[in-house]
C-alpha cells in the first residue's frame, strides 16, 4: 500500500512545461497518488487550475508549516493572477488535431490540456500565477502583458502549429469578479474564420501558505449550528492538524481534544469493474495495474494493485488514522467534510469514483460511539468521470460496477479485542504521519513492484526496471537463463530443487558483453526531443527490451549524456557462434520521443555493428579466481537514421562496448529455469578410465563381471528414469490441462461479461439506430414530397423558359424588320440630302459671284464718298470721341486724387488739433510752473523785505529810545514830579508809534504785492496773446495753403468741366442752358461736403474764418443758382 502524507514534499513529475528566467518550474501539480504518472493525470482531472509559484526567486514552496519559516509577505498581500480560458468559437473542424492554449507571463509559461479541434472547443481551464502586490504594481507600471498563444497539435507527429495569439492587459485584472469577454485571435492562420476565445482575468487572494497535497475535492461547508459547548469556536477553524510526536491528528482546539478516536476505511471487494472501461480507451497490453485511491485526513492512500478487472483479486486492506478530538467537534468536522471520494485508477487515468457519506457516522445527540464502533458500509456504485458531460447512457443496475466499502469510527478507549474482529484476513496499517526515509523498510528484490515513468502507450513494450539499490550500482543488467552456476556433483543421487541441469558443450566459453550508450549530439530537427533509447538482442539470453531512464531533453547544438545507459550481459556460447551472430545480426537502437500529450513517437534507428569489437585489440587481465581472461573494447559514434520518410540523419549516438572472455566453462552442467522440481541430476561420468584387470585373476562368469554389473545397473537406472520421466510428463500434462481448463473458464467468464456489456451497448445502439431509422424515413418522405415539388417547379420553369424564348425570337424578328426598314428610309434620306447639297452648292457659287460684284461696287462707292464733307465730320467726331475718353480718364484720376487729398487734409486737420491740444497742455504746465516759481520768488522777496523792515524798525526804535533817553537827561529835574505819568505816557507813545509804523508798512506791502500780481497777470496775458498770435499765424498759414490747394483743385476741375462741356456741346450739339446749372449744383455740393468735413473734425466751429468763408461761398452759389433759374 502506498502512503503519501499531506506534509511530505512531493517531487515534480517529468520535465516542466515551461520555466522562467532562473529555471523556475512554470507549471506545477498538487500531489501524487500511487505513482507519479497516476498523480499527474489524476490531478489533471480533479483540479483544473494550474498554479505557478514563480515571480519570486524560488522554484517551489517549502512544505514546512513553521511560522518562522514562512514567507515575510502577509497573506493579504499574496495574490493570484487567474486567467480563465473557457471556450472558443468560429474555429474550423480538424478531426486529427488538438487545440492547446499556452499563456506566458513574465517569462513563465502555462498551458491548457489538449482539447478536440472543433468549431466550438471547450477548454474550461484556469491558469494562475502567484504574485504579491508590490510586484503586481511594478508589472502594471511597466505594462507587462499576458500573451496567450493558440496551437494546433498533431498527436501522431507531435508537431505544433501556431494559429494565433491574444495579448491581455494586466491593468484590467481586478479583485472583483468580472464577466468573461470574447477575444479575437490576432495573426489568425485561419483567415476565413474570425476565431475567438472567451477569457476572463481576475485577481484572487491566495489563502494557501503551504503546498497543497493532492486530494479529492471536498464538499462545500454546510450551514449548521455550533453546539452550545462550542459557542466560541468557528466551524471554519476546525481542521485536522498532524501531531508528529503523538502520532495522531488533532481536530479542533487543544482544550477540546481530550478523547481518542480511530477512523478506518476498508475496501473489501469490487465487481463489474469492466463496465468502467469505455470502448475507445486503450489499456496497456501487458497486465495493466488497477488500484483504489482515496484521501483520508490529507493522507493519500492506495491499495495493492491488481490486474484483473473482471475478477478483481485483492486482499481487503484497512487504513486507520488516529484522531484526538471531542465528539461534538468531530461531528461538526464530519458535517463540514461530508463526503469521502474513492477512485479506481489505472496508471494515469481515473476510471470511476464513488462518494461515501461521512455525516451519518455521528448523529446529533447520539452516544452510540461510546458503546460500540459506528460504521457506514455497503456496496457503492462507481461512476465514470464526467458521465453527464460525455452524455453516457445509464448502465443497468445488474451491470453497474460496485465496491464493498466499510467506513468505521470507534472510540480509542475500547479494548483491543473489539478492534479486529474480521472474518477475512485484512492487512491493517495505521496512518500516523510521514515517516523518515531511513525508517521505511526496504522491500525484497523480487517483490519490489516496478516504478513506471510517464504512463504512455509505449510502456507496455518497455522493460520494467528494478529499483533495488544493489542493482542500481551496476545499472540495468539482465541475467539470461543460460548463465553458468557452479553446482556440486559429488553425489550422484542428489535432488536438485532450483532447476533442471542441462549439459553444456566443453567448447563453450563464458562471455560478458557490456555496452554503454554514452551521449547523443548533433540534433538535426527543429523541435526539442524528450528522448529515450531502447534496444533488444535475444542472443544475449533476454528478449526484454532495454531502455534508458529517465527521458532527457535534447536540443540543437548540444550534447546530452544519457542516464542509466550501461548494461552488461553474461552468457555462455562458442566463439565461432558468437562471431557468426555478431557478423550477421547488428544491434538496432531505437530513438523514441516521449510526450505526455500524445502517443510515443519512434524518431529513428541506429545500427551498431557488433562485429567491430571482434577486430579490436585484446588486452589480458586476471579473473576472480586468478585465471587468464581477455578483454576487447571499441568506441565510436553512429548516426540515427529517420524511421519514416527519407533516410536522413537525425542525431549522432556515441557508445562504448566491451567483450570479456573468461575462458572455457568449468562445469559441464548448469541450471535452467523449469517448473518441475525434484529431478535427479545427471551424474558426471569420471573422466579417467577404469584400471585394467589383472591377467593373473581367475576367469569369472560374464554375468558376474564388473562390466556386466555396471551395464545392468545402467539399464535398470535407464528404465527407472524412463518411468520417472513418464510420471512427471503425465503430471505436467495434468497440470497443464487443469491450468488450461481454468484459463478456459476464466476466458469464458470474461467473454460472457464482455458479451453482456456489448449486448447492453448494442441495445443502446439499436435504440439509437431505430431512432435514426425513423428520422431517415421521415426525411425520405420529406425528400419524396420535395422531389415531386421540384419536378413540378422544373416543368413550370421549362415552360416559362420556352415561352420567354419564343417571345425573345419574335422581338428579335420584329427588331430586324424595323432595322431593315429604317436602313431603307435612311438611304432615301441620304439620296435626297445629296441632291439638296448639290443644289445648295450651286446657290453658294452664285452668291459668291454676286458678293464679289457687290464688293467691287462698294469699293467704287467708297472712293467716291471719301471726298464729301460728311465723311470728314465723321472722322472728326471719331477723334473727339477719343479725346473725350481720354479726358474722362483724366477726370476720374483727378477725382481720385481729390479724394486722396481730402483724406490727407482730414488727417492733417486731426493731427493739427491734436498738436494744438498738446501744445496748450504743455503751455498750461509751463505757466503753472512759472506761477509757482513767481509765488516762491514773491514769498522770498516778502520775507527779505519784512526782515529789512524789521531791522529798520528796530533801528528806528533804537533811535527813538536814544532820543528819549537824551531828553530824559535834559529834564532830569522834573523827574520827581512827573516820573510815573511820564513813564506811562512814554510807553503808550512808543506802542502807538510802533503800531502806526507796522500798519503803514503793511499797507505798503499790500500795495507792492498787488502791484506785483498785476504785473504777473499782465505778463501772463502778454505771453498768452503772443502765443495765441503765433498759433493764429500758423493756422492762417496752414489754412492759406489748404485754400490755395483747394482753389487749384477747383480751377482744375472747372477747367476740366469747361473742356468737357465744350467738347460735349461741340460734338453733340446739346442745349447750352442746362450746363451752368449742373456745374453750380456740383460746385455747391462740393462746398457743402468740404464744410461738413471740416466741422466733423472737431477742430473748427461756425465762428472760424474758414467756415465763415465756406458759408459765404455757399450763399453766393445759391444766389447764382436762383438767379439763373429765374
Amino acid at each position: 500500500m502506498t502512503l503519501v502524507d499531506q506534509k511530505t514534499p512531493l517531487p515534480f513529475c517529468g520535465p516542466p512545461q515551461g520555466s522562467g528566467p532562473a529555471g523556475l518550474v512554470a507549471r506545477r501539480k498538487r500531489g501524487a497518488v500511487a505513482s507519479a504518472a497516476a498523480a499527474r493525470a489524476f490531478e489533471k482531472r480533479l483540479s483544473r487550475r494550474q498554479k505557478v509559484p514563480g515571480l519570486r526567486a524560488c522554484g517551489a514552496r517549502s512544505p514546512s508549516r513553521d511560522p518562522a519559516a514562512a514567507t515575510m509577505v502577509s497573506k493579504s498581500d499574496q495574490l493570484l493572477i487567474v486567467v480563465s480560458i473557457l471556450e472558443g468559437r468560429h474555429f474550423p473542424k480538424r478531426p486529427k488535431h488538438m487545440l492547446v492554449v499556452e499563456a506566458k507571463f513574465d517569462g513563465e509559461q502555462l498551458a491548457t490540456d489538449p482539447v478536440d479541434h472543433t468549431d466550438q472547443p471547450e477548454f474550461a481551464t484556469e491558469l494562475a500565477w502567484e504574485i504579491d502586490r508590490k510586484v503586481l504594481h511594478q508589472h502594471r507600471l511597466q505594462r507587462t502583458p499576458i500573451k496567450l498563444q493558440c496551437f494546433a497539435l498533431d498527436p501522431l507527429s507531435s508537431a505544433k502549429e501556431t494559429i494565433g495569439y491574444i495579448v491581455l492587459d494586466l491593468r484590467t485584472a481586478q479583485e472583483t469578479k468580472q464577466a468573461p469577454k470574447w477575444y479575437q485571435l490576432l495573426s489568425n492562420k485561419y483567415t476565413k474564420f474570425k476565431s475567438e476565445i472567451q477569457i476572463s482575468i481576475t485577481l484572487e487572494t491566495d489563502t494557501k501558505a503551504q503546498v497543497d497535497s493532492f486530494k479529492a475535492k471536498g464538499a462545500p461547508p454546510r450551514d449548521g449550528k455550533v453546539p452550545a459547548g462550542l459557542s466560541g469556536v468557528d466551524p471554519k477553524d476546525i481542521v485536522a492538524v498532524l501531531n508528529e510526536e503523538g502520532g495522531y491528528h488533532q481536530i479542533g482546539p487543544a482544550e477540546y481534544c481530550t478523547d481518542p478516536f480511530i477512523l478506518s476505511v476498508t475496501i473489501a471487494f469490487a465487481t463489474q469493474l469492466e463496465q468502467l472501461i469505455p470502448c475507445t480507451m486503450k489499456l496497456p497490453e501487458r497486465q495493466p495495474e488497477f488500484f483504489f485511491y482515496y484521501s483520508l485526513l490529507g493522507n493519500d492512500v492506495t491499495n495493492e494493485p491488481f490486474n484483473d478487472l473482471i475478477n478483481p483479486n485483492f486482499e481487503p486492506e484497512r487504513a486507520s488514522v488516529r484522531i484526538r478530538s471531542n465528539v461534538e467537534v468531530l461531528r461538526v468536522y464530519l458535517a463540514l467534510h461530508s463526503k469521502l471520494q474513492i477512485h479506481l485508477c489505472c496508471g494515469d487515468q481515473s476510471l470511476g469514483s464513488t462518494e461515501i457519506p461521512l455525516n451519518g457516522l455521528l448523529k446529533k445527540g447520539s452516544t452510540e460511539i461510546n458503546q460500540h464502533p459506528v460504521t457506514v458500509e455497503g456496496a457503492f456504485t462507481l461512476d465514470p468521470p464526467n458521465r453527464a458531460k460525455q452524455k453516457l447512457a445509464p448502465v443497468p443496475l445488474e451491470l453497474a460496477p460496485t465496491s464493498l466499502i466499510e467506513l468505521k469510527t470507534q472510540n480509542g478507549h475500547e479494548p483491543e479485542h473489539s478492534k479486529k474482529r474480521v472474518l477475512t484476513p485484512i492487512n491493517e496499517k495505521t496512518l500516523a504521519g510521514p515517516k523518515s526515509p531511513s525508517a521505511s523498510p526496504v522491500p525484497p528484490q523480487n517483490q519490489t513492484p516496478p516504478v513506471k515513468d510517464d504512463a504512455t502507450e509505449s510502456e507496455v513494450e518497455s522493460l520494467q526496471y528494478d529499483k533495488d539499490p544493489k542493482q542500481s550500482a551496476k545499472g540495468i543488467s539482465s541475467v539470461p537463463a543460460s548463465q553458468a552456476q557452479p553446482v556440486a556433483t559429488s553425489n550422484a543421487s542428489e535432488v536438485v530443487t532450483s532447476g533442471q541441469k542441462i549439459a553444456v558443450p566443453a567448447t563453450s566459453h563464458h562471455f560478458c558483453f557490456s555496452i554503454d550508450l554514452r551521449s547523443i549530439h548533433g540534433l538535426e530537427i527543429s523541435f526539442p526531443v524528450n528522448c529515450i533509447l531502447r534496444y533488444s538482442y535475444p542472443f544475449f539470453g533476454s528478449a526484454a527490451p532495454i531502455m534508458t531512464n529517465p527521458p532527457v531533453e535534447v536540443r540543437k547544438n548540444m550534447e546530452v549524456f544519457l542516464p542509466q545507459s550501461y548494461c552488461a550481459f553474461d552468457f555462455a556460447t562458442m566463439p565461432h557462434q558468437l562471431q557468426d551472430t555478431f557478423l550477421r545480426i547488428p544491434l538496432l537502437v531505437e530513438l523514441w520521443h516521449k510526450d505526455k500529450m500524445s502517443k510515443d513517437l519512434l524518431l529513428g534507428i541506429a545500427r551498431i555493428q557488433l562485429s567491430n569489437i571482434l577486430s579490436a585489440e585484446k588486452t589480458r587481465f586476471l579473473g576472480a579466481n586468478g585465471e587468464q581472461c581477455w578483454r576487447q573494447t571499441y568506441s565510436e559514434s553512429v548516426p540515427v537514421i529517420a524511421a519514416q520518410g527519407s533516410n536522413n540523419r537525425i542525431v549522432d549516438l556515441s557508445y562504448t562496448m566491451t567483450l570479456e572472455d573468461y575462458g572455457l566453462v568449468k562445469m559441464r552442467e548448469i541450471f535452467v529455469s523449469d517448473s518441475s522440481q525434484g529431478l535427479s541430476a545427471v551424474q558426471q561420468k569420471p573422466s579417467s578410465p577404469l584400471p585394467a584387470p589383472c591377467p593373473s585373476e581367475v576367469q569369472m562368469e560374464p554375468r558376474e563381471t564388473l562390466e556386466y554389473k555396471a551395464a545392468l545397473e545402467l539399464e535398470m537406472w535407464k528404465e527407472m528414469q524412463e518411468d520417472i520421466f513418464e510420471t512427471q510428463l503425465k503430471q505436467k500434462e495434468l497440470a497443464h490441462m487443469q491450468a488450461l481448463a481454468e484459463e478456459w473458464k476464466k476466458r469464458d467468464r470474461e467473454r460472457e461479461s464482455l458479451v453482456k456489456k456489448k449486448v447492453a451497448e448494442y441495445s443502446i445502439l439499436e435504440g439509437k439506430l431505430q431512432k435514426a431509422l425513423t428520422e431517415l424515413e421521415n426525411r425520405e418522405q420529406q425528400l419524396a414530397s420535395a422531389e415531386v415539388e421540384l419536378q413540378r417547379e422544373r416543368k413550370e420553369l421549362q415552360s416559362e423558359r420556352e415561352r420567354n424564348l419564343q417571345e425573345l425570337q419574335d422581338s428579335v424578328r420584329r427588331a430586324r424588320d424595323d432595322c431593315v426598314h429604317q436602313v431603307e428610309l435612311e438611304r432615301l434620306k441620304l439620296k435626297q440630302l445629296e441632291d439638296d447639297k448639290h443644289r445648295l452648292q450651286q446657290q453658294l457659287n452664285d452668291a459668291e459671284n454676286k458678293y464679289k460684284i457687290l464688293e467691287k461696287e462698294f469699293h467704287q462707292f467708297k472712293d467716291q464718298q471719301s471726298n464729301k464733307p460728311e465723311i470728314r465730320l465723321q472722322s472728326e467726331i471719331n477723334l473727339l470721341t477719343l479725346e473725350k475718353v481720354e479726358l474722362e480718364r483724366k477726370l476720374e484720376s483727378a477725382t481720385k486724387s481729390k479724394l486722396h487729398y481730402k483724406q490727407q487734409w482730414g488727417r492733417a486737420l486731426k493731427e493739427l488739433a491734436r498738436l494744438k491740444q498738446r501744445e496748450q497742455e504743455s503751455q498750461m504746465a509751463r505757466l503753472k510752473k512759472q506761477q509757482e516759481e513767481l509765488e516762491q520768488m514773491r514769498l522770498r522777496y516778502l520775507a527779505a523785505e519784512e526782515k529789512e523792515m524789521v531791522k529798520t524798525e528796530q533801528q528806528e526804535l533804537l533811535d527813538i529810545r536814544n532820543e528819549l533817553n537824551r531828553q530824559a537827561g535834559q529834564n532830569k529835574d522834573y523827574t520827581h514830579l512827573i516820573e510815573e505819568p511820564l513813564t506811562r505816557s512814554t510807553w503808550q507813545w512808543e506802542a502807538f508809534a510802533l503800531a502806526l509804523v507796522f500798519a503803514r508798512e503793511q499797507e505798503s506791502q499790500m500795495a507792492r504785492l498787488k502791484k506785483q500780481q498785476e504785473e504777473l497777470e499782465q505778463m501772463r496775458l502778454r505771453y498768452l496773446a503772443a502765443e495765441e498770435k503765433e498759433m493764429v499765424k500758423t493756422e492762417q498759414q496752414e489754412l492759406l495753403d489748404i485754400r490755395n490747394e483747394l482753389n487749384r483743385l477747383r480751377q482744375q476741375e472747372q477747367k476740366q468741366y469747361q473742356d468737357c462741356r465744350e467738347i460735349a456741346g461741340g460734338k453733340l450739339g446739346s442745349p447750352r442752358g442746362s450746363a451752368p446749372d449742373d456745374g453750380l449744383d456740383d460746385y455747391l455740393t462740393r462746398l457743402i461736403e468740404e464744410r461738413d468735413t471740416l466741422m466733423r473734425t472737431g477742430v473748427y466751429n461756425h465762428e472760424d474764418r474758414i467756415i465763415s468763408e465756406l458759408d459765404r461761398q455757399i450763399r453766393e452759389v445759391l444766389a447764382k443758382s436762383i438767379a439763373s433759374n429765374s
